[in-house]
């Protein structure tokens, strides 16, 4: 504001006497506006000069900000991040419930003359002169005690995320064939009972033609070395509430499809034990539907990032 009050009343010339000049009065000239420069002239290149500079000055400053930041925060080191959050979520509940028992008033002087005699140019050539000497030890015990004590107490070796998946091998029964004439015909992820959305709507079951070809879903990785064959037929039936077919308690286990009873009557069968709404148990039928199949199950274990990161490697 100086030199706005110094436009509007300027000092005397030099060929007046300073004594006889008065400085009490109306404004002698007018208020000083600043006008954009045109985009052709000196003052406008100048402009974008200094306007490129002081961006380059605050990326830089961004930059370096974000270099010492970043790596204590985005938890690329678990175990320091967590640390640094640790830290952080204690010294918010002590602010929270202890903040009248600080000096804050000393603690703003100290750090503004701190600042203030950093920006000297002998304070920061004392430092950097003094650094390597009297701080470097002191920081390399400061960070050998922290590493112990994140290596001792900061644990995260949670164990991997496990899940049981599962697999339907289907087979159908060759067209004019007995009971026992059954045809390998997919493994596929939906047990394709006569009441399936696919079965009504007239579709083929959807899936792959061999066991090898069933892969882990994506994220996850076998942690078993092979299929087991679910002996609890009857447990994932009634789950899914299946009706119109037939279940093996022994055996291999496969669920089979009921003929229709218009479709049965003239057909003699074994007398079965009827379990539940819509389904029965037993062992030997003479006339059974077009489909059947049995459940496959294996565990699953969710990958990590060194996994993926082999994995990327290998393929």
């Amino acid at each position: 504001m100086v030199p706005a009050y110094l436009v509007r009343h300027p000092p005397p010339p030099p060929t007046i006497d300073r004594n006889t000049y008065s400085l009490n009065g109306p404004p002698l000239a007018p208020p000083r506006t600043i006008k954009p420069a045109p985009e052709m002239s000196k003052d406008f290149f100048r402009n974008m000069r200094d306007l490129q500079n002081s961006m380059d000055d605050f990326s830089t400053f961004h930059d370096t900000i974000l270099k010492a930041i970043t790596p204590l925060t985005n938890f690329s080191n678990e175990p320091l991040s967590s640390t640094v959050f640790l830290f952080l979520f204690v010294a918010t509940c002590a602010l929270f419930i202890a903040p009248h028992l600080l000096p804050w008033r000393l603690m703003s002087l100290l750090l503004c003359w701190t600042s203030i005699a950093l920006g000297h140019s002998s304070v920061q050539e004392f430092v950097i002169n003094n650094r390597e000497s009297h701080l470097r030890p002191h920081e390399r015990r400061a960070q050998s005690l922290l590493d112990s004590w994140i290596a001792r107490d900061i644990i995260l070796d949670a164990p991997h995320e496990s899940r049981e998946v599962e697999i339907f091998e289907l087979q159908k029964r060759r067209s004019g064939g007995g009971k026992g004439d059954w045809e390998s015909w997919i493994f596929s992820h939906n047990p394709f009972d006569p009441l399936s959305p696919q079965r009504i709507a007239g579709e083929r079951p959807k899936g792959t033609r061999f066991f090898e070809d069933v892969c882990a879903p994506r994220g996850w990785e076998w942690h078993d070395k092979k299929w087991i064959l679910d002996l609890g037929s009857r447990e994932w039936v009634e789950e899914r509430m299946m009706q119109g077919v037939e279940v093996e308690v022994e055996g291999e286990r496969w669920v089979t499809d009921l003929v229709p009873e218009e479709e049965n009557q003239s057909s003699v069968s074994r007398t079965s034990k009827t379990i539940g709404p819509g389904w029965s148990e037993g062992t030997e039928r003479e006339a059974v539907g077009e489909w059947r199949r049995r459940r496959w199950i294996r565990m699953v274990r969710r990958k990590g990032v060194s996994s993926n990161k082999d994995n990327a490697k290998s393929g």
